[in-house]
């Protein structure tokens, strides 16, 4: 599914990923799944707030992960 969204954890990103690059990947999600690259008037306002809940759980799972030993790459 989303083969677009890219890794946003080190060290398969060098920096740390940004709150703009949470949104992006929330963003692809959001359109994957609804099948809507833009929603129509009636639905913008529930794409909207499902962009910023998984944008919010992205922030919290790359905050709370600890990357022991080996480099793991998808």
């Amino acid at each position: 599914m989303c083969r677009s969204i890219k890794t946003l954890r080190p060290p398969v990103l060098p920096e740390e990923a940004t709150e703009e690059d949470s949104r992006a990947a929330a963003l692809q999600f959001v359109r994957k799944v609804s099948g809507f690259r833009a929603p129509a008037a009636h639905n913008r306002e529930v794409f909207d707030r499902a962009v910023d809940e998984i944008a919010a759980s992205t922030a919290r799972l790359l905050d709370g992960l600890e990357v022991r030993g080996g480099v793991r790459t998808p």
